[in-house]
């Protein structure tokens, strides 16, 4: 079954309502080239590293625009429209990192929350603790649509192969990766580990993603890309601002390629051996 797909690349500010705006014109761009499911980056909402002015906007799900503008759009397109994540206020005084996935009628199929969080220090000096102010997933989620089952994930959860694995021997043929990469992550690492997800799980990876330079002042890698099962790239953006990544897939392929590789049915079980450091140790 072959179909038209969109990644969305954004570059979002501080404002919700601008960043609200500019989604609904790039998705009913994508729309109008065909495209019946479509991605937005993590974070569409908007970016904020001041955490008492990302307070100050955050709303819960009811309230917020993003959510409400994506139910809205879905159903006047007639899309599959998957909200790659926004801030969203959750109990506890936290926040949620959470995606959405919207029916051509309007309604909410499903949310993911992303899982791991993004606690790093990097040689450039940048410092991330996303665990300071988000309250994790603990989840991992499989949509059956009808053209394909779609996996869950959000930005760092690419480099934790398991949550992939797991999602593709639930019979997911379609992986998601909407992120918000770092620029000196995304230049060592980004569409290396796009492609190995892609290949070993023999699946489609479709990963929406902001870039450019952003009000709040950090800088996002940007090259929003789609790769196919054989870890070929389909379709990709560049690295700075706004664009729109189409792609036609066609979902026999998962199968093609999970029947020439067989590896998620060629795994088995297995223990450890931890064998101890013999260098010690004097001869007899």
């Amino acid at each position: 079954m072959a179909f038209k797909v969109a990644a969305i690349q954004m570059c979002s500010g501080v404002d919700p309502e601008r960043n609200a705006a500019d989604m609904a014109r790039l998705v009913r761009e994508a729309a109008a080239h065909g495209a019946v499911y479509i991605q937005t980056p993590e974070m569409t909402g908007f970016l904020q590293r001041d955490r008492k002015a990302m307070r100050a906007v955050l709303r819960d799900e009811a309230g917020d625009i993003i959510v409400s503008t994506a139910r809205s759009l879905a159903s006047e397109l007639g899309i599959h429209l998957h909200i790659g994540s926004t801030a969203i206020a959750v109990d506890g005084g936290k926040i949620a990192n959470r995606a959405f996935l919207f029916a051509p009628c309007g309604r909410q199929i499903c949310t993911y929350d992303k899982i791991h969080m993004f606690d790093v220090d990097l040689d450039n000096g940048e410092s991330w603790r996303e665990s300071s102010a988000y309250e994790p997933g603990s989840e991992a989620r499989v949509a059956d649509l009808p053209f394909g089952k779609l996996g869950f994930a959000i930005c760092y959860d690419v480099r934790f192969p398991q949550l992939f694995r797991t999602e593709a021997l639930a019979g997911a043929e379609i992986l998601t990766v909407p992120a918000a990469f770092t620029r000196q992550t995304g230049e060592a690492h980004w569409e290396i580990l796009l492609r190995a997800r892609a290949i070993e799980n023999g699946a489609f990876v479709i990963a929406a993603a902001q870039a450019g330079v952003h009000e709040d002042g950090r800088e996002t890698f940007g090259h929003s890309m789609i790769v196919d099962p054989w870890g070929k790239v389909l379709a990709s953006a560049g690295g700075n601002g706004e664009g729109v990544v189409l792609a036609d897939i066609d979902i026999a392929a998962v199968a093609a390629a999970r029947g020439k590789i067989p590896n998620l049915k060629n795994a088995r079980e297995f223990s450890l051996d931890a064998v101890p450091d013999a260098a010690g140790e004097v001869a007899a």
